[in-house]
């Protein structure tokens, strides 16, 4: 047997693009090894977003040139891949920020990566394969296994937003559906596989409009959503990443009505000033954000919303900042991610002017985290001594301890035999943090 090690990076998507790589593998008989200096093959599955992500890219490649480099010593080849959406961006460069790559692939063309290694193994030179034909990318990668109870199926794929600071139309392409035949067919896969929830993806999940099954006309995320919730088995379902104004009432009505939707929604708004937002190329304001909001709180109360901001955006003033504080005291975020604005070549926003400096954006990023944080904790303070159902999904970190997520996505560890694993269970919520929640089974 082979082994691979793929260190994943960024979005949930590449979570799924790698687990896809592992399923695509198998077929030479690669398996996966967590210890990279055992590894004949060592991976990287990238991000863009953010400079600082690509900056880690090229030092872990150092390391896997030295674990190479060890390993042609002992008389043991090994070959290294880099994958994702620093390969979509830079293509040949990367083989001269890292000469001693032998290969490179970007998001569409992972089901390609059997042939590649197959002509490394028959002494081919390195090679780069980049391209944006999804359709291929989804109908020729192996069947999906699980590999968790909960398991995560793109849905849609790359954006048509092209927000001035973000890569994901250059690396991810133009959006891309799924048929509503492919996704059932794989969720099913899934469940038989042993998967208990399912998280849709896609870049923007909302303007999901596959065909229907039999060749049937276009849907819409709802109807989707509502045929996969019949699917025996098939406990829990999310969705992400949401798009503000692309949020249907058909969406919202299913957040009421279909009981196998989790009461969670990622719906980022990046910042709180409309300026800043227009500046940003985000079609919405912060009045329509908010009234999204509103109507989904209006038929789900309990709903937990989580979110995504950039703070320093070129030109945002200390006043649109303030404005963002004001959204995170209006909503209460029940989790969120904040970062400071990165300038990613070949983005408009990377060429405006008024770019802000460092140290500032540094200061906004605290003074808006330890809001958000502050509001994350009371959100989860909330249920103590409550009794939430809880999927368990995993061994935790102390000795007999398993992991788990409430239905608001919230981590729950509870003390635990592993046959409680896979399973939904009833957990009284003893103690909380801004980061999780500690619970015992619920005992009549």
């Amino acid at each position: 047997m082979k082994k691979i090690y793929l260190n994943t990076m960024g979005c949930q998507m590449n979570v799924y693009d790698s687990r896809r790589i592992l399923d695509a593998l198998e077929k030479l008989g690669y398996v996966e090894t967590l210890n990279p200096e055992e590894a004949d093959f060592l991976m990287i599955n990238t991000c863009y977003i953010r400079e600082k992500a690509s900056d880690k890219v090229f030092s872990m490649l150092g390391k896997f040139a030295k674990i190479k480099a060890d390993r042609k010593k002992q008389g043991l080849p090994t070959y290294i891949g880099l994958a994702g959406c620093v390969v979509q961006a830079l293509g040949d460069e990367v083989f001269h920020k890292a000469p001693f790559l032998d290969l490179a692939v970007g998001p569409q063309s992972y089901h390609k990566l059997p042939e590649l290694l197959t002509r490394l193994d028959r002494g081919a030179g390195r090679t780069v394969e980049a391209n944006f034909t999804s359709d291929e990318k989804f109908d020729l990668l192996p069947k999906a296994n699980a590999r968790a109870y909960s398991a995560f199926l793109a849905i849609q794929e790359g954006c048509d937003n092209f927000c001035t600071y973000c890569v994901v139309p250059y690396t991810r392409g133009c959006e891309y559906s799924r048929s509503a035949d492919e996704i059932i067919k794989e969720a099913k896969s899934l469940v038989d596989t042993g998967a208990v929830e399912i998280m849709l993806l896609g870049q923007n999940v909302d303007c999901w409009h596959g065909k229907g099954l039999n060749g049937q006309k276009e849907w819409g995320l709802a109807r989707l959503i509502e045929e996969l919730a019949k699917i025996d088995n098939l406990k829990r379902i999310r969705y992400t990443t949401s798009y503000p104004v692309d949020i249907t009432d058909e969406m919202i009505k299913a957040h009421r009505d279909i009981e196998k939707l989790m009461p969670y929604i990622h719906l980022p708004i990046q910042s709180g000033s409309d300026a800043v937002l227009k500046a940003m190329n985000r079609r919405y304001t912060v009045k329509q954000y908010l009234e999204v909001i509103d109507k989904l709180r209006a038929v789900r109360p309990d709903i937990a919303i989580s979110s995504d901001f950039i703070v320093g955006f070129p030109g945002e003033t200390d006043a649109d900042f303030e404005q963002t504080m004001d959204v995170v005291r209006r909503v209460d975020y029940a989790q969120s991610y904040s970062f400071k604005y990165s300038a990613r070549p070949g983005t408009p926003a990377s060429l405006m002017k008024n770019q802000i400096p460092e140290k500032i954006k540094a200061d906004r990023l605290t003074t808006l985290q330890a809001l958000l944080l502050e509001r994350q904790k009371a959100f989860n303070m909330k249920f103590i001594g409550k009794t939430l159902p809880v999927l368990l999904t995993e061994k935790g970190r102390a000795k007999g301890q398993l992991n788990g997520y409430s239905p608001y996505l919230q981590n729950v560890h509870a003390t635990l035999s592993d046959d409680y694993l896979g399973k939904i269970v009833d957990l009284k919520i003893t103690s909380a943090t801004a980061s999780s929640l500690s619970g015992t089974i619920n005992v009549l």
